[in-house]
């Protein structure tokens, strides 16, 4: 029996002659378990998979793989790579007039919790090489109101056993958090890959990936993966002289893969997706066993706008469950009796 554990493997099984069509079996591996797809005239049939929906499969009619899904072909299957992730969260108000609105969306308080009990949950700690927040950049550092993000972050790092090093408040020090991602960004190869998770506006990464092209490591951009599901974190401009996404990547030469999953919000729909306007669906961690959990429950209670958003989280869940449709139901099940082992 073979093991289905690379990015994309396929066998081409004997096929059957006919007179004016040949029936070929090909064996796909696809999210660690084996798909048989059976060709006939270009028509083809998918056996072994619940949903062909992260599937887009094309195969020619001598039954090679003519194009399958970026989730596949593109490297977001997700094999325990090194990780990397930028948010933003800033509650100190930016009062610039270019500035759209003085602060960000808490959606990322609660989030980084729980994007950091995922990852803890996996055992994938050492894995995540470079976690900034508060990106907003030229905004203000924290002096006069809380910064839920570094109490997040804080307590992540206390309950499931974070290194601190990967670990930057953009706000407070905006150059040295920059120069360590495009440090990660520039060690990345074939045998190296990075996942980039994008959770806050984009200008943050714009200069990430400007300062390795300036190292001439132009080269490592073609294995940065780079996830998102928002609009806002891909277009948003705090000041009129930031990029876009669509900068990033044509920065990059087209080099950087990019991932957009569906918008992880759906917050009039309380059992769908990472949002609710009630907390009632993820009420579960409220009274869970396990502290830490409880814990990620009062970060949600921070919320002003008294949602349950974990939105940004469903892009973490996407990379290493790949599925982007998750919901609290799946989170729980996820997350089992505890985060750590007991």
């Amino acid at each position: 029996m073979f093991r289905c554990i690379t990015r994309l493997q396929s066998i081409i099984l004997p096929r059957i002659q006919r007179k004016t069509a040949a029936v070929v079996s090909t064996v796909l591996c696809v999210n660690s378990a084996w798909v048989v797809a059976h060709t006939l005239d270009n028509e083809v049939s998918l056996y072994g998979v619940e949903s062909t929906s992260s599937l887009s499969s094309v195969f020619t009619h001598n039954g090679s793989v003519k194009g399958v899904s970026a989730f596949i072909t593109e490297g977001f299957q997700y094999n325990g790579e090194r990780i990397a992730i930028s948010a933003d969260g800033n509650n100190q108000a930016d009062h610039h007039t270019e500035a759209r609105w003085p602060r960000a969306d808490e959606d990322d308080w609660a989030g980084t919790a729980a994007t950091l009990a995922m990852l803890a949950k996996k055992g994938l700690q050492d894995k995540l090489v470079h976690y900034s927040f508060n990106n907003f950049i030229e905004a203000p550092p924290h002096t006069s109101e809380t910064n839920y993000m570094a109490d997040s972050v804080t307590g992540a790092i206390k309950w499931w056993n974070f290194p601190k090093s990967p670990f930057f408040d953009v706000s407070k020090n905006t150059d040295r958090a920059i120069e360590h991602l495009a440090h990660e960004i520039a060690k990345s190869s074939e045998h190296n890959p990075l996942y980039f998770i994008h959770m806050g506006p984009s200008e943050f990464l714009y200069q990430a990936v400007a300062r390795v092209i300036d190292r001439e490591k132009i080269a490592s951009l073609s294995h940065v993966y780079v996830v998102s599901h928002s609009g806002y974190n891909d277009n948003h401009l705090r000041r009129k002289a930031h990029h876009t996404m669509s900068d990033v990547l044509l920065l990059s030469g087209n080099r950087i893969h990019y991932k957009k999953i569906i918008d992880q919000n759906a917050c009039d729909k309380p059992a769908t997706l990472w949002c609710s306007k009630s907390f009632e669906p993820f009420k579960w961690l409220k009274t869970h066993k396990d502290p830490s959990l409880r814990w990620l429950w009062e970060r949600m209670q921070h919320n002003l706008k008294n949602k349950a958003d974990l939105s940004d989280a469903g892009m973490v869940f996407f990379l290493l469950e790949g599925d982007e449709h998750g919901n609290p139901q799946k989170f729980r099940r996820f997350l089992g009796n505890s985060v750590m082992p007991i």
